[in-house]
């Protein structure tokens, strides 16, 4: 195994971290920008069962926001019982960087399981650093 244990990936958006991280934690709309979950369904628990767009496999997602923090766990895996938090997500409040209260940065951080070969990892960091710009682009246009 190579290319490293965890990916980051951050972008600028131009809307206040409030707005960006009831998007972000909103299972509805994790199938407008995640290549993970292309395809989901939501269950009355809302765990969210979702399909790969690269190969059609299906994993289970279960959102673990947290909003005082604007922090968010996506809790992935096959077995609803055993699910893990690989996938986090950080909204920072625009002020907290010099930036003012109408922007925030969101940041993605991954980290690798060992039974991702170097092909699937690569699908992930590349899909997150086009997923930050796809987000960026649909919510400041509002279309999501």
């Amino acid at each position: 195994m190579s290319a490293g244990q965890s990916h980051i990936t951050s972008i600028v958006v131009a809307r206040p971290a409030d707005q960006v991280f009831a998007i972000m934690s909103d299972p509805a709309k994790l199938h407008r920008w995640s290549f993970g979950t292309w395809e989901t369904e939501i269950g009355a628990d809302g765990l969210v069962t979702g399909t790969s767009i690269f190969d059609g496999g299906r994993i289970l997602v279960r959102i673990d926001a947290d909003a005082a923090r604007l922090s968010i766990d996506y809790k992935l895996g096959s077995n609803p019982e055993a699910l893990v938090p690989r996938i986090q997500v950080r909204v920072v409040p625009g002020a907290h960087l010099g930036l003012d209260a109408k922007h925030c940065v969101l940041t993605f951080m991954a980290w690798r399981a060992a039974a991702m070969d170097d092909d699937r990892w690569r699908r992930l960091t590349a899909s997150h650093e086009f997923e930050v710009v796809l987000l960026k682009n649909l919510i400041e246009n509002e279309r999501i």
